[in-house]
């Protein structure tokens, strides 16, 4: 792929991980997982492929934090609470693309897929075990945490499915990988 293709689709993959997340839409039931995703396969540049996540939950979290949600902050704010688990955790998933799977053959991607929202499930529960007065500091709270976000693991894993069927299908046919390649004997 030509060097201002890569730039467009970078581009584009941010955008479309921006805009799920101001779309009506169950918790977690985003964009960004598939981004991650798609972007750790796509993109052999660490600095662009990290670059998806980082930036479009930055840009979304400033808005959200600070006009949706700001009557429930002190001040502005430039990070999420617990910012560090959720970026490490798309992070995370950014490596199981790259890693983790082949081009785009489904069986690795389904796996990557349900495997960065479990990460992100595990992770994200655990900071917020760690970091919220709402669970007690007990082994007994931190299972409270992750049952509490069970419905939450299900609807990561829906968003990662639904929004990574779009782009891996979209680029497997813009990229003309499902054409069967022709070898001359």
């Amino acid at each position: 792929m030509q060097q201002q293709n890569r730039i467009i689709v970078l581009i584009t993959l941010i955008v479309a991980a921006i805009t799920t997340r101001f779309l009506p839409h169950a918790p977690n039931f985003t964009a960004v997982g598939a981004t991650a995703l798609f972007g750790g396969v796509l993109f052999r540049n660490n600095l662009r492929a990290f670059m998806i996540p980082a930036i479009a939950l930055f840009a979304s979290d400033l808005v959200l934090n600070n006009l949706v949600y700001g009557q429930y902050y002190e001040g502005f704010q430039w990070l999420t609470p617990g910012f560090a688990f959720i970026y490490g955790a798309f992070f995370i998933t950014v490596l199981m693309g790259r890693y983790f799977t082949s081009g785009f053959k489904a069986l690795p991607l389904i796996g990557a897929g349900l495997a960065s929202a479990i990460v992100f499930y595990l992770l994200t529960n655990f900071g917020a075990w760690l970091g919220s007065p709402m669970y007690p500091q007990t082994f007994g709270g931190l299972i409270q945490s992750y049952v509490a976000g069970l419905p939450f693991l299900l609807n990561q894993v829906a968003g990662t499915a639904f929004y990574g069927v779009i782009m891996f299908s979209a680029a497997y046919f813009l990229t003309g990988a499902h054409k069967p390649s022709t070898v001359n004997a």
